[in-house]
């Protein structure tokens, strides 16, 4: 086992690469530099230095420090700057496939959440949204439309809709944290959801909301939230930049 410090903004973090283990140094290497990103010891802007620095400090060969760098510049962590050298850009939030919101999930991940509300209205239910909230077609929802960000760069792109007379939401308390923690406030008890998520490329208008090209790749999601009494009291509609974001499964053999 061979352990070094990293350079430049990531000096004090400690990286090491097990050559008796018959995974690649390159992954040992990319998988423990992804960590400190996602575990916030590397911060974005961090400099790691280039890659004949860090091959020097590590005791690795500078196509091995050259590979695990560009697969995680492949995932959009990392960027190779002239004349600067390897820079953090950001992390990719990781979200578990649970009943939880994604302002609590971003928290949870020292993502620093934010929320721009574009929407808080009511509406005509569509078929679509009617038939998730067991309601009326036509009949009166509430919507709520928010763009939400983390280290202040959009993640995701929220669209809500709730029975009417649910709960009384003001845009100053939607900027200022998540939906269902005000849904819970209200005395509301999320039970249970039906979740199917998705894929598709970015419209124009998407993309410039959510800073990416048009035809970019996103994730969709779409929920349907049921209370304690069986009462579905949520039907959420969202986009995701694939690009930072990500759903994970654990998946169970059945007996």
């Amino acid at each position: 086992m061979e352990e070094e410090d990293s350079s430049g903004g990531a000096e004090a973090l400690q990286l090491s690469v097990d050559r008796s283990s018959p995974v690649p140094l390159y992954f040992q290497l990319s998988q423990q530099l992804e960590a400190a990103i996602e575990q916030g010891r590397l911060a974005p802007g961090s400099l790691l230095g280039n890659e004949i620095e860090l091959a020097g400090r590590l005791g690795l060969s500078r196509p091995t420090v050259r590979q695990a760098i560009s697969s995680l510049v492949d995932k959009g962590l990392l960027v190779r700057r002239r004349g600067v050298g390897t820079q953090v850009v950001h992390s990719q939030v990781k979200r578990p496939l649970e009943l939880s919101s994604l302002y609590d999930d971003l928290e949870a991940a020292g993502q620093r959440p934010a929320t721009r509300v574009l929407r808080n209205t009511t509406e005509s239910a569509t078929a679509e949204v009617a038939a998730a909230l067991g309601i009326a077609e036509g009949a009166e929802v509430v919507l709520i439309e928010r763009l939400r960000l983390a280290h202040g760069e959009p993640m995701a792109h929220l669209r809500n809709h709730l029975p009417l007379g649910l709960l009384k939401l003001d845009g100053a308390e939607l900027e200022d944290t998540g939906l269902y923690r005000l849904m819970r406030a209200a005395g509301i008890t999320l039970h249970s959801a039906r979740q199917a998520v998705g894929a598709r490329a970015a419209t124009v208008e998407e993309g410039k909301q959510l800073g990416e090209p048009a035809g970019a790749p996103l994730l969709t999601m779409e929920r349907t939230t049921f209370d304690d009494t069986g009462r579905a009291v949520e039907f959420g509609s969202h986009i995701y930049r694939a690009s930072r974001y990500a759903f994970e499964f654990q998946l169970l053999v059945r007996p």
